[in-house]
């Protein structure tokens, strides 16, 4: 980005005030995708190695994009391509096309890859093939979490559903609850104590959640999981045995991002436009949360969230295109703003220095933190033909050589595909790049992140 003086701008240190967007540009939408305009072509643009801007969308460079040759797999409603064998530092390596419904949530662990779509339907990748899969009752899959053995997805019926992978076929995964547990849920509702009153003159229960349960993360560390939803609310969970150890009423509005992070601190964001640090404390054997401070307060909705756990810095997503940043190192002090997107930033993701940023304009900025907390913009990945919803990465553990580590990204996206992309932490070579148009942009930025 270039200011009026035609220099190149960093990192932004003091933010604006953005202005609430109309009452029509807000509402929730679904996404509709025209099935004869869609394209399975990916590009990615690549800021000049000289230069270290932090906005990505001005870039001239795109990377020649492959044409796909596909094959459907056996028994599954997915088709998939594969990239040339010699590849550039930064760029496609495959392509998985889901003919079911949007993706809305991924994860990832060693060489499993679990993607959840609105079709109720969770599917399991190994080593980029269709190896199995599950399917919920109802709900579309808003969110997806591994912890070991056990499968967590949260979903828009406002249950978390608990999953388990057979040890005698792991090729099977069975459902062995759901939170709160059906024990916890009649104990709990014999106490009047244990409802809330919500919307006029309707009740609930307090360890329950009764909308959409749109974001989870995981503490491995102290063995809990966070579950933020539209109801507002924060809860804890205990993975031991599934128990709700508390449920906080966090927000003003839905909440659309939770994220585990350093110190015993959990980041909540929220359609209220605010972000919010918890601290945990350990209470006997139980655990106690204390609101600690607001980071951000804003009037366009917090989007997305994502936590670097070994630089200690946290990362937040907006409806208005932009990621702001807090270092811990700095007590929690602003950092910056990353400009790369017109659009509402979807999705975070981290992974060493880098960090990833998906998009409602259909790309996924890569950023590298450099010292000082400047963070440049290695290359722009682009070739969705729709908003990238969710992203998952792990490391290359057969590409990563002395000096060069890298990554696999996986992003899903609402044009009903996930694409698989190889990044390095180096700036990627110019050379291999050829020059080819920018892709359209998608418009709609939704208060809440659906």
């Amino acid at each position: 980005m270039r200011n009026e003086g035609g220099g190149l701008v960093l990192a932004e240190r003091e933010r604006s005030v953005f202005p609430r967007a109309k009452l029509s540009a807000i509402l929730r939408s679904d996404w509709k995708n025209d099935e004869d305009e869609m394209n399975r072509q990916s590009n990615a643009s690549v800021e000049s190695g000289g230069t270290q801007p932090s906005s990505c969308e001005s870039s001239p460079l795109v990377m020649s994009p492959w044409n796909h040759p596909s094959s459907p797999f056996s028994k599954s409603p997915w088709t998939n391509s594969s990239s040339p064998k010699t590849l550039p530092a930064n760029g496609l390596i495959w392509s998985i096309v889901r003919e079911e419904g949007h993706v809305y949530s991924l994860a990832a662990a060693g060489n499993l890859l679990y993607t959840g779509s609105d079709s109720k339907n969770i599917r399991v990748w190994k080593n980029l093939k269709a190896y199995s899969g599950f399917k919920s009752n109802s709900g579309l899959v808003k969110a997806i979490v591994i912890s070991g053995e056990k499968i967590f997805t949260g979903h828009q019926d406002g249950k978390i559903r608990v999953w388990r992978i057979s040890p005698k076929n792991p090729r099977l995964h069975k459902r062995i609850g759901s939170l709160p547990t059906f024990k916890d849920f009649l104990k709990s509702s014999m106490n009047p104590k244990n409802y809330v009153k919500v919307r006029r003159k309707r009740t609930v229960l307090r360890i329950k959640h009764f909308d959409a349960v749109s974001c989870l993360s995981l503490d491995q560390d102290q063995g809990l999981l966070y579950s933020g939803s539209w109801d507002k609310t924060l809860k804890v969970w205990r993975i031991s045995d599934s128990k709700c150890l508390e449920s906080i009423r966090a927000h003003d509005d839905a909440i659309n991002a939770v994220a585990a992070g350093f110190e015993g601190l959990v980041f909540t964001g929220s359609a209220d436009g605010t972000v919010k640090v918890w601290h945990r404390q350990l209470q006997g054997k139980g655990t106690k949360h204390f609101f600690l401070q607001t980071l951000l307060t804003q009037e366009t909705a917090v989007t997305s969230l994502a936590v670097n756990i070994d630089s200690a810095v946290m990362y937040c997503g907006s409806s208005d295109g932009l990621v702001n940043f807090w270092e811990r190192a700095k007590h929690l002090s602003h950092g910056g703003v990353l400009r790369g997107h017109k659009h509402a930033v979807l999705c975070l993701a981290t992974a060493g220095n880098l960090l990833f940023s998906g998009s409602a304009d259909k790309s996924i900025c890569v950023w590298k933190r450099e010292g000082g907390g400047v963070h440049i913009c290695l290359s722009v990945l682009t070739g969705h033909t729709g908003p990238v919803k969710c992203l998952a990465v792990e490391e290359d553990q057969e590409s990563s050589g002395k000096g060069d580590k890298k990554w696999i990204l996986y992003s899903g996206s609402l044009d009903k595909s996930v694409k698989v992309w190889r990044i390095s932490q180096q700036a990627p070579d110019l050379h291999q790049m050829k020059l080819l148009p920018a892709p359209s942009n998608y418009t709609p930025s939704p208060l809440r992140n659906s």
